[in-house]
């Protein structure tokens, strides 16, 4: 139970990050944008976008962590560099992002039997892969917080702007869920609501993961 506290606290404090950056967040998610952008800097090319999310800009920005370090100086020749680390570092947001379907898919198998056997067996079961689940939600956003920001901020309707929306969605139903799964123990009365969170994330991550896919 400790671990599981634990886990929580640590998601709680994940959900506070995601909430800064969720404005920009996955306003280039999709495979065929994320892994297909242009990898050479044109000379006249201004070598960051104009908005990148907080994170990225604490790490990659003109005065940036990296930056003022000179662990990665702000040249074309880096950039470039720069774009092949984002294109592996979005190639294992989406390994995680199905990793992280896969373990909401079980916890909710395990949730469903729960409900009709309130075992203690369950309970630390159900309990332990949520903590699997929101350690690696977490871990997934962060690789695409922390990437290497694109070259341009492409515009215009695309398939981004419904994952975008539909992050918004599961983010929200994660927090819901995280907090309403505290206070069971307490009031039970909250079982349904609990339940519909948890089933509401689901179904917008899926859907999230699906377009990002196809």
């Amino acid at each position: 139970m400790k671990i599981v506290k634990i886990f929580k606290t640590r998601w709680l404090f994940m959900i506070g990050l995601a909430s800064l950056t969720m404005p920009s967040y996955s306003q280039d998610l999709s495979a065929d944008s994320l892994l297909n952008e242009l990898e050479v800097v044109e000379p006249k090319q201004e070598l960051l976008p104009e908005h990148i999310f907080i994170t990225q800009k604490l790490l990659w920005g003109k005065k940036g962590l990296f930056r003022i370090t000179n662990l990665a100086p702000l040249t074309s020749e880096q950039r470039e560099k720069e774009m092949k680390v984002r294109r592996t570092m979005l190639k294992l947001h989406q390994v995680g992002g199905f990793v992280t379907l896969a373990g909401m898919i079980a916890q909710g198998f395990i949730g469903a039997k729960l409900y009709n056997d309130p075992s203690d067996r369950l309970r630390n079961l159900h309990e332990s892969m949520g903590a699997f689940v929101n350690v690696s939600y977490a871990s997934t956003a962060l690789l695409s917080f922390t990437a290497p920001p694109p070259l341009v901020n492409r515009k215009g309707i695309s398939t981004i702007k419904i994952h975008k929306g539909l992050a918004m969605v599961h983010l929200t139903g994660m927090i819901a869920t995280n907090i309403l799964a505290g206070q069971l123990e307490q009031n039970y009365k909250v079982k349904p609501y609990h339940r519909a969170a948890a089933y509401t994330t689901f179904a917008a991550f899926a859907a999230a993961t699906v377009v990002i896919k196809f």
